[in-house]
């Protein structure tokens, strides 16, 4: 494990790997795999299989909000683990990490923030 991806783990905590994420979503692992194409999940390897952070999926459904958030910090050339770092890396300005405004219903402001990254 590189320090890149324990300074990812200690930011984003728990994770789920793909067959626990698909369980959770009641959906097949291809289904997660297509919805990390298509930019609506985000899924990195970790220990040789792709897994998910458990902050994406609440309640069985991905958080509302985080598949369009995804999709401008993909737009803006994000790779996955700086749209990670990005995610969960506390902001004094929202307070807290983009990921707890998206789960507290203000993914506007945090995909607003990330649009602005991109001019």
């Amino acid at each position: 494990m590189t320090q890149n991806d324990r300074d990812i783990d200690a930011l984003v905590g728990d994770w789920l790997p793909m067959r626990e994420a698909a369980k959770a979503l009641n959906v097949s692992p291809n289904r997660i795999k297509q919805l990390i194409r298509d930019h609506k999940l985000l899924g990195v390897k970790r220990q040789g299989e792709v897994s998910i952070p458990a902050a994406f999926i609440v309640e069985g459904e991905v958080v509302k909000g985080l598949p369009g958030t995804l999709t401008v910090l993909a737009d803006c050339g994000f790779s996955a683990e700086e749209a990670l770092r990005w995610l969960f890396t506390p902001d004094d300005t929202l307070p807290g990490a983009p990921i707890e405004a998206i789960m507290a219903s203000r993914g506007t402001e945090v995909r607003r923030r990330a649009q602005a990254m991109a001019l």
